[in-house]
Order: C-alpha cells, then structure tokens, then sequence
C-alpha cells in the first residue's frame, strides 16, 4: 500500500527539473493528499481549480484591512488556495484528465487571486496611508504596470518550463502549444454556436501568441528542429545536451512562480507596508525575467547553429 502510495506520489509530480523546493517538502504532498481523496470521491480538476479561486479571492479581500490578525487568515487562504491549485494538475496526472480548459482555468485563478490582492493593496493604501490618500490615482497606476509585469513574468516562467519538458519527457509529457496549431481549431468554432469554447481558445492563442512573440530564438530552433526531424522523437544527445543547458534556468521560473511572490508579499504585510511588494515585482522580477529571456535565448541560438552544421 505505502509503496503504490509512493508511486502515485512520484507520477503526480511534472519533473524534478522544474518542480520548486518549497513546492516539494509543502504544496505537493498536501496536494496530492487531496488528490487522492478528491479522485476517490470524483471530484474533477476543473472543479478543484474553481474552488481555489473562490479561495485565493476570499485571502485577497482579507489583505484590505489594517489588521494583522485579518491578513494573516488571508495568508492562510492563499496557502489553502495554492495546495489546490497544486492539487488540480496532480489530479489531472493520476486520472489522465486532460483539458485545454483546464489549462487556461488553471491560468486564470492565479490572475483573479492576485487582481484581488491589488486591488485591496491599492484601496488600503488610499484609506490609511496618508501620502496615497493625498495621491490616490499613484498607487493604483503602480499596480496596473505591476500586474503587466506579473502576467508576463508567469506566462514566460510557464512557458520555459515547458519547452524544458518537452525536452526532457518529449510530447506527452509537455502541455507546450503552438498558435499556428491552435489557430485553425480557433478558426473551425462559430461565434454563435460555441461561444463559449471560442472565446477561451481565442485569449489561449492569443497568451501563446504572445509568448511566442518574445523567443523568437526558441522558435527558430522549434522550427529547425521540426524541419529535420519532424514529428520523430529528438536526438538523445540533443535532448541531453539542451537539458544541461536549461537547467540552471529552471530555478528563476520557480522564482517568477507563486512561492516567492508571495513570500515577499507576506513579510509586506508583517511590515505594515503591503506597497512594497510592488517594489519587490517591479525590481526584483523584472530582472529576473530580462535575464532569463536573454540567456535562454542565447541558448536556443546556439542549438540551432549546431543543428544547422550537422552536430546532431
């Protein structure tokens, strides 16, 4: 029992390459606790990610008010919100239970968690501190650019870990999309029939779009190497040589993640300055992001140039 215990543990997880240590001695064992439990009741997925968004919501509203007692049951429901949200892919892994849906719900809840907690940021900040009281409209134009930064920060974090899995477990084993396949599927859906469907595959093209617009370098190589070896799987030595490389990176993705975040998030409210965790994402993110998007970059450039002079 304990052994199959373990083995379902270890299939639940994406790869120890990408997975994060906070992730691995916390989230992942209590998320696949409810895994198991929500797969012996027939809980969904979808559901669980539904569930951590009412969750995530209910800790942002807690961090308006100017009381540590407040915020803190609101740090208790971010963490709550998060073992769900770790919960929901561990539980698509053990069932097979697959969806872009899913994918894009999973997406979202991580937006509505954080709009909710700068938008409590913004509006505690103009009631009690007296200089954003005096400047009402500064904080919430920090929070605008700061929200900008934080979806492209978790787009390109995902997005990396991806293509590092697509080389490590192959296709099966990376949700990575294209948006030239995602475009005609987009395109087959009708407006008036499957609403629904087509506008959340019409903002997941877009999201892919977008992240495809910032590697052009990785697209290059995406392109080499589907040109020389098509729908075959990669080289070993390729494979090999590419995880090596992207490696190191993978803990900045962790970083651009949720643990850090709201690390940071939380000793802003133990301060009694929750406005400088704007601070902490517009500085400290923001050059994690440039660096990771450089280097990767420069990685992708220089397999492609060995591809195209016959190394693999």
């Amino acid at each position: 029992m304990f052994v199959d215990l373990k083995e379902q543990y270890r299939k639940s997880l994406k790869s120890s390459d990408t997975e994060e240590h906070i992730d691995l001695a916390f989230y992942r064992p209590i998320g696949f606790a409810w895994a198991y439990l929500f797969r012996r009741i027939g809980v969904t997925p979808n559901a669980v990610t539904i569930s951590s968004i009412f969750l995530g919501v209910g800790a942002g509203i807690c961090f308006y008010y100017n009381d540590l007692w407040i915020n803190v049951i609101g740090m208790l429901l971010l963490i709550w919100a998060n073992t769900f949200d770790s919960c929901d892919g561990q539980l698509a892994r053990l069932t097979g239970n697959y969806s872009p849906i899913g994918r894009i719900l999973d997406g979202i809840s991580g937006d509505l968690w954080f709009f909710t907690i700068y938008a409590s940021i913004c509006l505690r900040m103009n009631a009690v501190d007296p200089f954003f009281s005096a400047h009402p409209w500064l904080i919430w134009t920090i929070a605008a650019i700061t929200g900008v930064c934080h979806g492209k920060q978790a787009a390109m974090a995902d997005y990396y870990r991806q293509f590092h899995l697509l080389h490590v477990k192959g296709k099966e084993g990376s949700e990575l999309d294209r948006s030239a396949d995602l475009e005609p599927r987009l395109n087959a859906l009708s407006w008036s029939k499957d609403f629904r469907r087509k506008i959340v595959l019409y903002f997941y093209t877009q999201y892919t779009r977008n992240q495809e617009a910032t590697t052009p370098a990785m697209q290059r190589l995406r392109a080499t190497t589907a040109e020389r070896w098509g729908d075959e799987e990669l080289p070993t030595a390729l494979r090999q040589d590419f995880r090596a490389a992207s490696l190191p990176l993978m803990k900045y993705t962790n970083i651009l993640s949720f643990n850090w975040r709201t690390i940071a998030l939380f000793a802003s409210l133990f301060a009694g300055m929750p406005y400088l965790y704007f601070v902490f994402e517009l500085v400290v993110l923001n050059a994690l992001l440039i660096y990771m998007v450089r280097r990767h970059e420069s990685i992708c450039r220089h397999f492609t140039c060995d591809i195209e002079q016959g190394k693999y």
